[in-house]
């Protein structure tokens, strides 16, 4: 593997523990797509740092299993906002 995708992978897992971000955030951050940041967590970083992979993995399970309540709240904020 190239050294400069290992060195993005251990980035990316150190912003999405530090900041809680998920896929969408840590990709327009880093300026890559979902799938390579998806991608850099869950193949590329388990062989670089497992233990890395991990936690990142944690915060990415938190996320999805509340992504459906975000996008409600988004949606309502969207209609309130059009009838004011």
């Amino acid at each position: 593997m190239k050294e400069y995708i290992e060195e993005r992978a251990i980035e990316i897992a150190n912003y999405i523990i530090e900041t809680n971000a998920t896929v969408r955030q840590t990709a327009k951050q880093f300026g890559v797509s979902k799938s390579t940041v998806h991608k850099d967590i869950t193949e590329r970083l388990i062989q670089i740092n497992p233990s890395l992979a991990a936690r990142a993995r944690v915060v990415l399970d938190i996320n999805k299993s509340e992504r459906h309540i975000r996008g409600g709240m988004a949606t309502k904020e969207k209609y309130l906002s059009k009838h004011i």
